[in-house]
């Protein structure tokens, strides 16, 4: 018997969930040093934000999978992963490896992959393309917000 495909995509979801929750530390001192735009929110906001955005990922991909086949099932599966392990690593190299601007053209290619799943997720299932898109959005912010640090910290 094989496991249904949204406990995969939930398994794989929480995978990159939790190795984004391991690389994070908000409280680091090189971070807290950082300048920051005004309008970032809070560091308590994230998670609050994130677990949603994660649950919806994983609702997504699995109605996309379940609703393709072949050829087509085949390469969501591969963007999809691709796009996991995009979003797991942005968190290593930011706040890991400590390389915002490393961190900033990681995410521009996150962005890209965005898009590849959503419009994949959307031509194998409608709800599927609407889950995908407060992800894609909270991504753009977060760029903005990473393309902000790199710039307000040039001289650093």
């Amino acid at each position: 018997m094989r496991p249904p495909t949204w406990i995969k995509t939930g398994a794989a979801v929480a995978a990159a969930a939790a190795v984004g929750a391991v690389a994070t530390d908000p409280s680091a001192r090189w971070y807290q040093r950082l300048r920051k735009p005004r309008w970032q929110p809070p560091s308590t906001a994230f998670p609050l934000v994130w677990a949603p955005l994660y649950a919806l990922m994983a609702v997504a991909g699995a109605r996309a999978l379940d609703r393709s086949s072949g050829a087509e099932r085949a390469a969501f599966a591969r963007a999809y992963a691709l796009n996991l392990v995009l979003n797991a690593g942005w968190t290593a190299l930011f706040f890991r490896a400590r390389r915002p601007a490393a961190a900033l053209a990681e995410i521009a290619a996150l962005n890209v992959s965005n898009l590849v799943v959503l419009r994949g997720a959307a031509r194998a299932d409608r709800v599927a393309g609407i889950a995908l898109v407060p992800y894609a959005a909270w991504t753009l912010f977060a760029t903005a917000l990473n393309g902000a640090i790199v710039g307000l910290n040039r001289d650093r």
